[in-house]
């Protein structure tokens, strides 16, 4: 595990050099709470194929780790990708209420399922031929999957390809074949103002109001097509494709990660449930493979770790700071989901959810993490990301704070990345 020192041999000559690592476990005194309880890991002077930990590094996160802070959870983890160590940790194991960091884990379950190449499409076909008189002898067919940005004005779109199309009216049917037939319910320990439902994209919305808005948007365009004509089923074959959308993965993790949107990290479990169980139900089959993927593929067996959901709201969501930079450094050992981490991850005072924060010489620029902040039951706040040491290495961190005010996390939050970029 994030703990375990991995030691190296080099070999020259037939000789082999054992490089001697030193670990110094100190437990420290903090002043909220019984902190004879924390423990607090430092790792010096670990040598890996020539590569360090930066020292001073290791210095700066004692002291940090040793501060008297305000009373709540605390915990953090670093970890150095180029050196592939553990730098320090406090707690580090200690399973938090995760907020929005969830999104690190389901965005990047969710890419490395479906590949950076995945889009979304949408299409409109039909099915005959078109008399003078603008009549299809023959059908319609819509077909939806989960694009999760489209709304029901985008479908002008396809009932505008039908108009090109000369077709006014249809003999024959209108089939509706979607991915998914129901809305999007909450979660059960959603709080009910977490979420605006209207917000989702239409696919979402359930099939009543596919259907009124593909009707609302045919007849707009004076396609006429009455309600005993459309039914629920797929596309026949043979249809031909008027029109088709597509949207890529990148723009609904960008979403999620930049925006910190609950909407489309939703659509993300949606995705995933759908692709390892297209029979199934969604959410179930989401967060099963969640689940999965923290323990096959991150190899975390904690039973505190607990998925719920896929975005974050839900106050039982459960990681640790080692399981969230054990996430990051998944991520980032895998060349497309690195560009995608890089691209869309918040940037310290200059985009996202960070544009307000760590915006001071310090730190702006210097930081791409995802924020995770829930205000109920009481302050729950998170940030996890990386950033480049003084060393030149490339870090990835992970800080949760709970039961106490955020805003009071936030500064803590500041003083640690302070810390890592400290030259």
């Amino acid at each position: 595990m994030g703990r375990r020192i991995k030691r190296s041999c080099l070999r020259t000559g037939g000789i082999i050099l054992v490089i001697v690592t030193v670990c110094i476990i100190l437990c420290v005194k903090a002043c909220s709470g019984n902190k004879d309880e924390e423990q607090t890991t430092a790792i010096e002077e670990i040598v890996k194929e020539g590569a360090t930990v930066d020292t001073a590094l290791v210095s700066r996160l004692q002291e940090f780790a040793s501060k008297p802070r305000p009373e709540g959870q605390f915990a953090f983890h670093v970890y150095d990708i180029t050196a592939d160590l553990p730098v320090y940790g406090c707690n580090d194991t200690l399973a938090l209420p995760s907020a929005s960091c969830m999104k690190l884990l389901s965005g990047i379950a969710g890419l490395r399922l479906l590949g950076s190449n995945y889009h979304y499409w949408t299409a409109i076909f039909m099915h005959g031929t078109v008399a003078a008189d603008g009549t299809l002898n023959g059908d319609i067919a819509f077909r939806a999957g989960l694009d999760p940005q489209l709304m029901a004005p985008d479908l002008n779109d396809f009932a505008k390809a039908a108009k090109k199309k000369g077709i006014k009216r249809i003999s024959g049917k209108l089939f509706v074949d979607l991915t998914i037939t129901e809305p999007v319910k909450s979660e059960e320990h959603w709080f009910p103002w977490d979420l605006t439902f209207s917000k989702y994209g239409l696919f979402y919305k359930g099939k009543d109001r596919v259907v009124k808005a593909l009707k609302a948007s045919l007849r707009g365009q004076g396609v006429s097509v009455k309600d005993e004509q459309i039914v629920m089923a797929t596309v026949p074959k043979g249809s031909k494709c008027l029109h088709i959308t597509r949207r890529y993965i990148d723009d609904v993790v960008k979403r999620m990660w930049k925006n910190s949107s609950n909407t489309q990290a939703t659509a993300m479990l949606y995705t995933i449930g759908k692709t390892v169980n297209p029979q199934g139900d969604p959410v179930t089959s989401g967060v099963e493979y969640l689940r999965e993927f923290i323990a096959d593929s991150l190899s975390l067996d904690s039973p505190s770790l607990c998925v719920h959901d896929g975005c974050g709201l839900c106050t039982h969501n459960c990681l640790s700071p080692l399981a969230l930079t054990t996430i990051l450094r998944y991520g980032y050992h895998n060349e497309y989901i690195r560009v995608s981490l890089n691209r869309n991850l918040s940037i310290a005072g200059v985009d996202g959810t960070l544009v307000r924060e760590m915006g001071g010489p310090k730190l702006r620029g210097k930081i791409r993490a995802k924020t995770g902040t829930l205000s109920h039951p009481y302050g729950i706040s998170s940030l996890a990301g990386f950033c480049e040491g003084a060393n030149g290495h490339t870090l990835a961190f992970a800080i949760m704070d709970s039961e106490m005010s955020v805003l009071d996390a936030r500064v803590l939050q500041r003083k640690l990345c302070e810390a890592l970029v400290k030259e």
